[in-house]
């Protein structure tokens, strides 16, 4: 008996021990190349692949957690979640907590995407009264003036793949994506019907933020996330699943 006792006072002992894991925010919209989402659990992707690197340099265990765009910035506030990543500061204008941002580490572009039939460039505001792909819960403030003055109509999808494959079925004339997305869509189509970018909407820099806890080695992630951008490994692992180089913004 006092061996099983002594036995069980250990485990636990050891497991108080344990480094607490690095939580991530995994948005369930996001679609590859960013990240692929199995079974409820990332398993590939740009930003999978980073987060998990970023843990495993500061020698932490990495749990990941998949929410709802809108149920992140809330789960932030609450502790459930450490660390937000491809994110921007113009995207959370009422953000409330104490969080430190990173370096920017990717470069977003949300295009207006159509097929092979439509002209090589479009200007939003030219379009006829007609419902556009977008992603539920996400903003774009380059066509939010269209939308609120009834010109276009918002035809939501679960996640980014879903809304290229709407389009690409014949459902909408045009719909919005991000470039990796559309690129990575585009892999996967017949070659001689690939969906094109008729009009680039908004170009930005975005990286990740920290909850300023002092329960987490904050300015050790910041300092390795650093590290990750100017060694190049954060460029490598985006040209691992898209084959090319990563643009930055100058002036960001």
């Amino acid at each position: 008996m006092r061996s099983a006792l002594g036995a069980l006072l250990l485990i636990s002992v050891s497991a108080t021990g344990a480094p607490a894991p690095l939580r991530f925010a995994i948005t369930d919209s996001w679609a590859m190349p960013m990240v692929q989402i199995e079974h409820g659990r990332p398993t590939q992707g740009i930003l999978y692949d980073v987060m998990l690197s970023l843990a495993t340099q500061l020698r932490l265990p990495a749990e990941f957690h998949v929410l709802a765009r809108a149920r992140v910035q809330s789960a932030m506030e609450h502790g459930e979640i450490d660390i937000r990543c491809y994110a921007a500061q113009s995207w959370l204008p009422n953000q409330s907590g104490d969080y430190l941002w990173s370096v920017p580490l990717w470069f977003q572009r949300d295009v207006l995407v159509s097929t092979q039939g439509a002209p090589a460039s479009i200007i939003p505001a030219s379009l006829s009264v007609q419902p556009i792909g977008t992603v539920l819960g996400y903003s774009y403030p380059t066509l939010q003036p269209l939308f609120d003055s009834g010109q276009l109509k918002r035809d939501d999808a679960r996640n980014q793949e879903q809304v290229l494959k709407k389009l690409a079925a014949g459902r909408n004339h045009y719909a919005v994506s991000n470039q990796w997305a559309l690129d990575w869509f585009n892999l996967q189509m017949m070659p001689d019907r690939p969906l094109r970018a008729v009009a680039v909407l908004q170009e930005q820099n975005v990286g990740c933020y920290v909850r300023n806890d002092p329960k987490l080695p904050v300015q050790l992630i910041l300092q390795t996330l650093l590290k990750m951008k100017m060694s190049g490994e954060v460029d490598d692992i985006i040209r691992l699943y898209t084959g090319t180089s990563e643009p930055t913004l100058a002036d960001q």
